[in-house]
């Protein structure tokens, strides 16, 4: 008598990683980094790196975060959807606790990672939704969620508090909020950059198409997002503002949020605000970057090599990146080039030798293996397409 084989829920396959979402990881690290040791700031006016990076390399990171776990997530049901999901709440537990860690070490730099972790969360029940349907969640947020962070805020005290590390566990309820609503990245404005990578992760990236698509519609988004802001202000906002805030409120340095003292600061678009204006115009940019590092990716691979190779074992770099600041410090362009100095030759060392870097490979075997448990059957590997390791998985 022989027995009938049952056939295991389908998990995806192995694919080749695609280098223009490398690359463009990579640049949105290196401006990270950029903003962590570098002024934004001076006497004179913004600066250089204000100007360019910040607000926009995170942006980027974060949408990033949507597009890999979309890719190594494509849309399945059953089994093989509960192994995803429990795929991603193990990276998501684990990410969090090594930016708790990080926290501890007390940087000069806020760190990301226990946001990007709920925003893993979030994108769980998310993962069957098709692009269009994320794309409009994308745009809801992007109008709501300021509206709703406003709301929340009034009456608390000003600026996103301390750091949220592992001593501040002690009061859950309390760190809960400052991730969610008050800190530095919170998740609550923040999903409008996961769900935009989302839809966008469920587009066909390899295709050229794609890429001046996603090129030509986040430039413009960029820019008409950056003009309505510049009209809304001239027509009555910035003095708004000044009345309710102070002379030099809209040139003050923002971390995750802008005062709720009065509605016309979400139509300001300021770095790290998370005004509707801010947050359109860095999807924009987000979306922008990536369509053009594809269509380099596709001309010019060896120009965006480099970049790929940092892109492409992100929390590895990250954690010896926030570690390298808590420990040894330095400001300037010398310490911003010593940390891509060695983020590069890290990334080129692992690149030939074809490995993960150490934080990837732990993160994804312990999701791995709790995927192979869900789904019940040997899971053959999402994440060597996905690179879908760390805060920003691709």
């Amino acid at each position: 008598m022989t027995g009938r084989v049952v056939e295991a829920p389908a998990l995806p396959v192995r694919r080749d990683r695609i280098e223009g979402i490398d690359a463009a990881r990579g640049l949105a690290l290196v401006g990270m980094m950029a903003t962590h040791v570098l002024p934004l700031h001076t006497a004179s006016g913004e600066t250089v790196t204000g100007a360019v990076a910040a607000g926009r390399a995170s942006a980027l990171f974060a949408l990033l975060l949507g597009v890999g776990i979309a890719l190594g997530n494509p849309v399945r049901s059953g089994r093989a959807h509960l192994a995803a999901g429990a795929g991603l709440l193990v990276r998501a537990v684990l990410t969090g606790l090594l930016g708790l860690v990080l926290v501890e070490l007390q940087p000069p730099a806020a760190v990301i990672l226990a946001y990007y972790a709920l925003l893993i969360v979030v994108a769980i029940p998310l993962l069957r939704l098709p692009a269009r349907l994320l794309g409009m969640l994308a745009v809801v947020a992007c109008g709501l969620t300021p509206v709703v962070s406003v709301l929340l805020r009034r009456g608390l005290p000003p600026g996103p508090g301390d750091q949220v590390g592992l001593s501040s566990l002690a009061d859950p309820g309390d760190a809960l909020h400052t991730l969610l609503v008050t800190g530095y990245y919170p998740v609550l404005t923040w999903v409008t950059y996961l769900f935009a990578g989302l839809a966008v992760g469920r587009l066909d990236l390899r295709r050229e198409r794609t890429a001046w698509w996603l090129l030509g519609g986040g430039a413009a988004l960029a820019v008409v997002s950056w003009v309505v802001s510049a009209v809304l202000m001239a027509s009555g906002g910035s003095a708004a503002v000044a009345g309710a805030s102070g002379a030099g409120a809209l040139a003050t340095q923002r971390y995750g949020t802008v005062p709720p003292t009065t509605w016309w600061w979400l139509a300001a678009e300021i770095p790290h605000s998370g005004t509707p204006a801010d947050l359109a115009h860095t999807t924009g940019c987000a979306l922008a970057v990536l369509g053009a590092a594809l269509l380099l990716a596709r001309r010019v691979p060896l120009v965006l090599a480099p970049l790929a190779a940092i892109g492409a074992i992100p929390l590895t770099l990250y954690t010896l990146h926030v570690a390298s600041l808590a420990i040894l410090g330095g400001t300037g362009v010398v310490t911003l080039l010593w940390h891509v100095g060695w983020c590069l030759s890290l990334g080129l060392v692992f690149r030939s030798l074809g490995r993960r870097g150490p934080a990837e490979a732990v993160v994804s075997g312990a999701a791995r293996a709790v995927r192979r448990a869900v789904a019940g059957a040997p899971d053959r590997g999402t994440d060597a397409t996905s690179g879908a390791d760390g805060p920003s998985p691709q």
